[in-house]
């Protein structure tokens, strides 16, 4: 199945971590959702950023990487690439976002946001993950 989906994380204490190109940035103790999409298989790419095992390649998986993250749930819909950055963008409305944060290959401000509240994910109209480890 192709689509797009949503990483709910938490990050358990103010952290400052290397993010690739980007640099260290600072993140403060709280919810975050990413936004990310897959156009080939969600389901590997989503149980790819639950793995602990894998190859640093993107934004995301340099912050997951930190002990002091953990990667709460997915949410998904199907949908082509460009339902990515809609949903990037009503985000960036509603949130706190990360500039630059997995945006790379994109003209957004980022894909990575603290959230306020987690009843704005519920206006998205994105399904819960159910991954089997």
């Amino acid at each position: 199945m192709k689509g797009i989906y949503c990483l709910i994380i938490n990050i358990k204490k103010d952290i400052n971590p290397k993010i690739g190109a980007l640099g260290n940035i600072l993140f403060i103790k709280g919810k975050y959702v990413y936004v990310g999409s897959a156009q080939n298989s969600i389901e590997k790419r989503v149980s790819r950023h639950f793995s602990k095992n894998k190859k640093i390649k993107w934004h995301i998986d340099y912050l997951l990487a930190n002990p002091n993250v953990n990667l709460i749930n997915a949410v998904y819909k199907k949908a082509g690439k460009e339902e990515e950055c809609k949903i990037a963008c009503l985000l960036n409305k509603l949130e706190n976002p990360i500039k630059g944060f997995g945006c790379s290959d994109c003209r957004c401000y980022s894909h990575l946001f603290k959230l306020k509240s987690l009843s704005n994910l519920n206006k998205l109209n994105l399904k819960e993950f159910i991954i089997k480890y």
